[in-house]
């Protein structure tokens, strides 16, 4: 674990958009918070957004938010975990539950930083 921690210290000071990989349970979003911790950003808000605890129609909504009336039940605005996490750090866990054309435009989101 020590090279991956030191490769960690080196990224955390940077700007820089990490992907960490690993199977079920291997310690990803405390070596995120950890890594968030170490950032400039460490003021900043840390979002974490588990997708495979949401419904399949609430994933999108949960990462970009909503307007109220968008859809049935939906009364009021609400951001989205990109919003919340402005400035800070979003950690998403399991990005493969997202629909295909939805991990796309999360990666142009990630490539423009918009």
């Amino acid at each position: 674990m020590e090279p991956v921690v030191a490769m960690l210290r080196m990224f955390a000071g940077l700007d820089e958009t990490l992907l960490l990989r690993g199977a079920t349970g291997t310690g990803k979003s405390h070596l995120a918070r950890w890594c968030h911790a170490q950032s400039p950003r460490r003021h900043s808000p840390f979002v974490s957004v588990h997708l495979h605890a949401l419904p399949d129609g609430l994933r999108e909504c949960e990462l970009f938010g909503w307007r109220r009336g968008a859809f049935t039940g939906a009364t009021h605005d609400h951001a989205g975990a990109v919003q919340r996490a402005e400035g800070g750090t979003l950690f998403i866990d399991e990005v493969d539950k997202l629909p295909l054309g939805t991990q796309a435009g999360l990666l142009r989101m990630i490539e423009d930083r918009r």
